[in-house]
């Protein structure tokens, strides 16, 4: 049986000449297919968050702010994250301009693209029909589906890990370093996309080569002191620029408590997602402020998170199956040789799998559900791999047995999430849990090798495990999503399944936002916190200054450098009422400060104070 899990491409250096004819033209059916899922009616969501749009556009108007991430083009304070996601948005906005379809096109791109790679990457180790599968799965992922059409971080970062499992498995082969440095590379640019949340792969990809790689122990533990080099160093260039560069002629790290990338990556975006409480805005989740029964923010921590009200429909339709067959998998190779690549494999998806799954289901800090999609491609290769080798050994009764409990735990744990959501597609549900119990059923007691016999089961077996997944992934891309905290699914689905905590001054009048337009100081506007500040920037296409960054709480600018920005005729006006979720650090004695110094009037629905004569 292990040999029937271990079997492997006939000429695995060299995979384009090995497949057969169907293989690339279902592969760029497959690319084509999610493309047209990824931009269907893709400007539907506006600029979804506009927290990172208007990011965006002031990279556009600044290359101060591009290279740092800036809110505004004025450079008072950065967003909450590193800014490699922002420099891709920004460099697709510059060139082609800035617009609904600009800020969003880049992740459905990189969501086609990380298709291709799963499937490259699977494809290398069990052929292309496995590969097809995984990229299939990743891309009818609900929370893939809603994260690849949506401009967080939490793509590029998706597609950077994938490409650190490729380089991965090509390291693996051959016992490459150069290929090990390549997957480096690429979680390095994962911490520059969103810090430590990267570093979470980092164990199964070590673990896999130093179980696997065809070459001495110490040779692999040497490759593995390079590799670690080259997340340092492609990690850690951007964190020593920020740490020199003057920070009286640079942006205030939002986020941080003392102006500092590294303390960001390390306190409010590193140990403060894990125990909470760490760094500005660094709330509770299911321990701390916002937990418990806040599905938007994780609810309760434990192992069963990921199946819960928070997670479950956004990831958890094929977890069942993916574990029953990593445990299977890893039995059934337990005799192979040291560097058997399915194996290695097996370790690659699910050590990621294991370790992401249970930082996620533990994490006391800020926690959300759209995380989940990191890992989406774990899921999916371990059920393609498992599930494919498992259909090769069916006539021996373990391997039956095994993907009949897959196609059966499917079956009903899609049945329980569905009825979560009981009057969407009320009838989706009993279909598949019929259909599944079944086909499961089928499998275990076995069939004629009948050519048409075989083929049938095979498509309802796939149908099983695609088609709830699926109906929720289309029901995601059918419906518009902004805010910050995005779901997926049916309107039904917690929060109302489109998102938003916080959304700001997203009704911002059109009178105010013309006002502001016809500014031409530095700062066409001032108010507290980041999110009304980019509803605004979005609306004026100006530059507005968000005191105190994200929650009001960062001590950016100070009451004596705004006031200095106000006598220098840089702020034309500040806008009340602006929204934060902290106490705010000096946006509070600004605030009053201007209350105190200038006069309110009305524009539009909005008080504002005009500041300059």
């Amino acid at each position: 049986m292990s040999t029937v899990l271990s079997a492997r491409p006939a000429a695995p250096d060299a995979p384009d000449r090995a497949e057969p004819r169907w293989a690339r033209p279902s592969m760029l059916g497959l690319l084509a297919l999610t493309a047209v899922l990824y931009f269907w009616n893709l400007t539907a969501s506006g600029f979804g968050n506009s927290f990172y749009a208007a990011a965006v556009q002031s990279g556009t108007q600044s290359l101060k702010a591009w290279l740092f991430g800036s809110l505004d083009a004025g450079n008072v304070i950065t967003v909450d994250k590193p800014p490699a996601a922002l420099w891709v948005g920004t460099a697709f906005a510059r060139v082609f301009g800035f617009s609904s379809f600009t800020v969003l096109a880049p992740q459905a791109l990189m969501g086609v693209a990380s298709v291709g790679l799963l499937y490259l990457t699977v494809r290398r180790v069990s052929g292309p029909l496995p590969g097809l599968l995984a990229g299939a799965i990743l891309a009818l992922t609900p929370v893939a589906a809603l994260m690849f059409r949506f401009n967080n971080p939490d793509a590029l970062l998706t597609l950077l890990l994938i490409a650190g499992a490729y380089c991965t498995v090509r390291a693996i082969e051959k016992a490459s370093p150069r290929w090990l440095a390549f997957a480096g590379v690429a979680i390095g640019f994962g911490f520059l996309t969103k810090m430590m949340q990267a570093f979470l792969v980092l164990p199964a990809f070590a673990l896999a080569y130093l179980v696997a790689a065809p070459t001495g122990l110490g040779k692999r533990l040497l490759h593995l002191v390079y590799a670690g080099v080259a997340v340092v160093v492609s990690a850690g260039w951007f964190v020593a620029l920020v740490e020199i560069w003057p920070s009286a002629s640079r942006p205030y790290i939002g986020g941080s408590t003392g102006n500092s990338l590294l303390e960001l990556a390390l306190g409010y975006n590193g140990l403060g997602r894990i125990f909470g409480g760490q760094g500005n805005g660094g709330m509770g989740g299911a321990g701390g402020g916002m937990g418990g029964g806040n599905t938007a923010f994780g609810g309760s921590s434990g192992l069963g998170r990921m199946f819960g009200a928070s997670f479950g429909t956004e990831v958890s339709w094929l977890l069942p199956a993916a574990l029953i067959g990593l445990v299977a998998g890893l039995w059934f190779t337990r005799r192979a040789a040291r560097t058997d690549r399915t194996r290695a494999s097996l370790l690659v998806w699910g050590c990621w799998l294991f370790v992401t799954g249970l930082v996620f289901s533990f994490m006391s800090g800020t926690v959300h559900p759209y995380y989940a999609v990191q890992l989406a491609p774990a899921i999916a290769a371990l059920v393609a791999l498992s599930g494919h080798a498992l259909w090769r050994g069916r006539a021996h009764p373990g391997p039956r047995m095994v993907l009949g409990g897959m196609i059966a735990a499917t079956a009903v744990w899609d049945f329980i999430l569905l009825d979560r959501t009981p009057d969407w597609l009320p009838a989706l549900r009993w279909a598949i849990v019929v259909l599944g119990l079944l086909v499961s059923t089928v499998v275990v007691v076995g069939v004629p090798r009948v050519r048409t016999v075989l083929i049938g089961l095979a498509a309802a077996i796939v149908l099983t495990l695609g088609v709830g997944t699926a109906g929720y992934a289309v029901e995601t891309v059918s419906l518009p999503h902004s805010g910050s905290i995005p779901t997926s699914g049916p309107r039904t689905t917690a929060m109302g399944g489109r998102g938003g905590f916080g959304g700001g001054m997203d009704e911002t009048s059109g009178t105010l936002a013309q006002v502001l337009g016809g500014t031409t100081t530095k700062w066409a506007a001032a108010t507290t916190g980041s999110q009304s500040a980019a509803s605004l920037e979005l609306a004026s296409g100006k530059s507005v200054m968000g005191i105190g960054g994200w929650d009001g709480s960062d001590p950016a600018p100070t009451l004596e450098q705004f006031k200095q920005y106000v006598a220098a005729g840089e702020v034309a006006y500040y806008v009340d009422g602006g929204r934060g979720g902290g106490p705010g650090g000096g946006s509070n004695d600004i605030s009053e400060w201007v209350a105190a110094n200038f006069t309110a009037t009305t524009i539009g629905r909005e008080t504002v104070y005009q500041l300059t004569r």
